[in-house]
This record gives structure tokens, C-alpha cells and sequence, in this order.
């Protein structure tokens, strides 16, 4: 005999089963939003994407390239020397493109939601640089070989392109960074200087100033966009041995203190891989109970 034989649920059994037999058409904007929640949750504490706007950083980032920035590392730690980072830029840094943009509603309706997603334009104040100096460093151009001194030291900048280094007879001209020549600036604490890779037109700490640590966004570690392009960006060989061979050449106090607990960005992580996971289950639970239907 069934022992299950004349069995009738509570009421309250048979309306969690009402629930749980939730018809596509009403999951699947609630699978959209815990997505777009997660993306907004992303991109607020841990990675965003980031359109290149310029050619600043040629040829390691192209024009409208994008990459993926790590915005929790400098929670934990200040940026080391070679590193591309993404930061806000002070009064005195001029923006480097002005392109026009649409303001008709959906125009700005897409920027708005990008913006949330993490796949907007950057705005006029956020600028991608290499790391050159950090606080009490000594930075200079040039040595007797044309390449920049940091604490003395001549740097072989490898991946600076044959002719995307500025003209060593070009003049210096205040507020321009036309001339590849420089006088030595001492890096202020708190603070870092940074150049662009195309030092023929990029705009930088040669000519706007150091930057504040604390202004950095995150980390740009990898070219995400186009595909033929994807690969990490790693820091330069050329500046791992200089931070082995000068470990102590920075001068001064250390940079700011983190600015949040590391904890409370590492803790976000199995959260949002178990919101992730519980999305996936329940996508896969609608797709086998259809498949069975059938």
C-alpha cells in the first residue's frame, strides 16, 4: 500500500508549490535583475571595465580598447612603479579627448546604465598612466642615453615604441609635454608620478603634476576588447628589477592608508559567487523541468 495513498498537502505546502512552479515569463526578469544587481555590485567594489579614449598609452592600449581594473588591490596595497592605473585627475589635468556626445534621452539612458554596469566612457577626469615614480623618488629626463632617470637610475622602457618617444630637441615649454626633457621632480608623499606609454601626445605628470594616490581607481591588469587584443598587462621586467635592486631607493613617509577594510571588498566575493551560483541553479532547475514537460 502507497503510504503517500489519500495524501493531501497543507495549504500553506500547496502555495510554496504555486511558487516554486513560477511560469518562464515571470523568472526570467528576476534572473535580469540579480544580474544586473551583480553587475552594479562588480563594478562598484571590485572590477570595472574601461574604455580607452585616447591614444596616450600607445602601443600597449590602443584607441578604444577596453580593460578590466582591479579596484580592490590598492584597498590592500599603494601602486608599484610600472603598474597602469586608472585614477581622477587633480584641477590642474586637463582633459585629453572632448568628443561631442548625443543628449537625446536614450543616448543618455544608455550612458546611465553603462555607467552603473561599468562599460561607459570614462569621464573628462579619469585618465590611464604608468606608474613611474612613488613618493620620494627622484624622476628626471634625460640620462646620457635619452631615457628617464628614477633615483639616479636610467630605466630601458622597452615598451615604448620606436617613434612614440618625445623629440629630445623639442623645447621645454611650461604646462607641455611636447619636450621628452624634464627637471627633476621629487615625488611629494601621498603622491605618484605618471606617464603615458606614447610620450609624444600624452599629457601627463611631466607637465600637469604628481597625482594622489588616494585619486587611484584600481589597477588596469588585462585588454579585455577587441578579442584579437585580449592579453594581461603585466609590470615591465625592466621595473621587477629595479624594485630588487633598489628596494629601499623611495624616500619619506608611506603613502595613504587604505581606504576601506580589505575585508569588507575580499568578504564580497563568496557572496556574490553564491548569489551567481543560486542564479545558475535556478536556471538550470527551469531548464530540466521544461525539458521533462515535454
Amino acid at each position: 500500500m502507497d503510504p503517500m495513498e489519500g495524501y493531501r498537502p497543507s495549504p500553506r505546502r500547496r502555495s510554496m508549490l504555486r511558487r516554486k512552479e513560477m511560469p518562464l515569463w515571470q523568472e526570467l526578469p528576476l534572473l535580469l535583475v540579480v544580474a544586473f544587481c551583480l553587475a552594479v555590485l562588480i563594478r562598484t567594489f571590485l572590477v570595472q571595465a574601461f574604455y580607452i579614449p585616447s591614444g596616450s598609452m600607445q602601443k600597449t592600449l590602443e584607441l578604444k580598447d577596453r580593460v578590466l581594473v582591479n579596484k580592490v588591490v590598492y584597498d590592500m596595497r599603494d601602486p608599484l612603479r610600472g603598474e597602469i592605473v586608472v585614477f581622477r585627475g587633480t584641477d590642474n589635468w586637463a582633459p585629453e579627448v572632448s568628443e561631442p556626445v548625443s543628449n537625446t534621452f536614450g543616448a543618455k539612458l544608455g550612458r546611465t546604465i553603462g555607467d552603473l554596469v561599468g562599460v561607459s566612457r570614462p569621464g573628462e577626469r579619469d585618465f590611464i598612466k604608468r606608474v613611474i615614480g612613488l613618493p620620494g623618488d627622484k624622476v628626471a629626463c634625460c640620462d646620457d642615453q635619452g631615457r628617464i632617470t628614477v633615483n639616479g637610475v636610467g630605466i630601458d622602457e622597452a615598451y615604448i615604441a620606436d617613434g612614440f618617444n618625445s623629440d629630445l630637441s623639442q623645447p621645454v615649454i611650461a604646462g607641455q609635454c611636447t619636450s621628452r626633457k624634464f627637471a627633476e621632480v621629487t615625488v611629494p608623499a601621498g603622491q605618484m608620478f605618471v606617464m603615458g606609454d606614447h610620450r609624444q601626445v600624452s599629457q601627463d605628470a611631466r607637465c600637469q603634476g604628481p597625482v594622489p594616490i588616494e585619486n587611484v581607481i584600481g589597477r588596469a591588469f588585462v585588454t579585455v576588447w577587441p578579442s584579437s587584443r585580449f592579453t594581461g598587462l603585466e609590470v615591465p621586467e625592466v621595473w621587477k628589477q629595479f624594485a630588487k635592486e633598489h628596494p629601499t631607493a623611495a624616500i619619506g613617509p608611506p603613502g595613504p592608508q587604505p581606504r576601506q577594510d580589505p575585508q569588507v571588498a575580499a568578504g564580497l566575493f563568496p557572496l556574490l559567487l553564491t548569489a551567481a551560483l543560486s542564479a545558475r541553479s535556478t536556471m538550470l532547475f527551469v531548464s530540466r523541468r521544461r525539458r521533462l514537460r515535454a
